[in-house]
């Protein structure tokens, strides 16, 4: 650590959980809280909470991410490796077998955003000059390799796979901003989203896996591939990142990982008088950056929230490992609720 950082950016956690730790708030996702989580489960009914990952469709959303495109080989004498027969010699007679190959965008539909997705510049070893680092003072170049560098591309630390080796499974709460504010554009800040937990009774606990309701995911699935613009970029709900309040309730709350169905979570872009650095995702230097909050985003909350709603609960049993991706930055997910 002491080689890494001297100093650590303010109100962050860096070293709390360990001078090499690469998880964050996960380690706060212990036996005993996965126990209480498990308590949760009433009526063994399973929610799957992931987009099809073929959606939000095209590049409107994030002109830099696209959708899957599938691959197939050609195998012996020619043939697809789609319906292959196993035996050649009596092709009309035996197994068929299909096989397929994707090149898919790490995070273009329901994901989770690494650690060393976002990071940040800051004199950590205090001699006046900022540099870019990210979660715990682990180091581009070094730690977070671009093309350029050798072995590169790929995240030596804070990679997604670490995340997908705890299982990712604990307490889920359920906040539904839609219910109450519908499919209007709205920035929410501490104020608002407290007065939506108290109207519907949500508490959250330390450890909890934050999940934000604002029927984004259910529009995308009803535009079935075929977004609109002028509604991807101004409906729904999102976190005002700027709301200095919401920070701090967010550092203090000891959330484990705060997870929306829209497009990042927070409000994007989101500019800041006079600009600045980091403008554009305060929340996600807050949380990926300082506090090793893992970010879950563009997730299917829709039919969940209607249940919950119907039967007067928040809480849930949450399982949510990513792929477990060596060196990726991100990844989907199919993330699953029992309640």
């Amino acid at each position: 650590m002491a080689n890494r950082w001297k100093r650590r950016p303010e109100g962050s956690n860096w070293g709390d959980f360990g001078p090499d730790d690469e998880l964050g708030r996960l380690n706060l996702l212990t036996p005993e809280r996965v126990l209480a989580a498990v308590r949760e489960v009433r009526s063994g009914r399973s929610f799957c909470l992931s987009l099809p990952l073929d959606l939000p469709g095209g590049n409107l959303l994030n002109p830099n991410r696209f959708p899957p495109e599938r691959h197939v080989r050609t195998r012996k004498e020619g043939r697809s490796a789609i319906n292959y027969p196993l035996n050649l010699e009596n092709p009309d007679y035996g197994d068929v077998v299909s096989d397929d190959a994707v090149t898919l965008y790490t995070q273009y539909s329901t994901q989770w955003d690494g650690l060393c997705h976002v990071g940040h510049h800051f004199d950590a070893d205090g001699d006046g000059v900022a540099e870019p680092l990210y979660y715990n003072g682990f180091r581009p170049g070094a730690d977070v390799l671009a093309p350029q560098d050798e072995g590169g591309p790929a995240a030596r630390r804070l990679g997604i796979e670490k995340m997908a080796a705890t299982g990712v499974q604990g307490r889920g709460v359920l906040v539904d901003l839609h219910a109450h504010l519908g499919r209007e554009r709205t920035l929410v800040g501490y104020e608002q989203l407290m007065k939506v937990m108290e109207a519907d009774g949500v508490v959250v606990e330390e450890g909890d896996m934050l999940c934000l309701h604002t029927g984004f995911g259910q529009m995308l699935m009803e535009m079935d591939g075929r977004p609109d613009a002028e509604r991807l970029h101004n409906s729904c709900a999102a976190l005002d990142g700027r709301d200095e309040r919401l920070q701090r309730w967010i550092t203090e709350s000891g959330i484990a990982v705060l997870v929306a169905d829209n497009y990042a979570v927070e409000a994007f872009p989101n500019a800041a008088a006079g600009g600045g650095c980091c403008a554009a995702l305060p929340l996600h230097e807050l949380c990926l950056f300082k506090l090793g909050i893992h970010l879950g985003e563009l997730w299917y909350l829709t039919e969940l929230a209607a249940f919950l709603r119907a039967e007067k609960r928040s809480r849930f049993l949450l399982t949510a490992p990513p792929l477990r991706l060596p060196g990726s930055f991100g990844s989907p997910l199919t993330p699953v609720a029992t309640v």
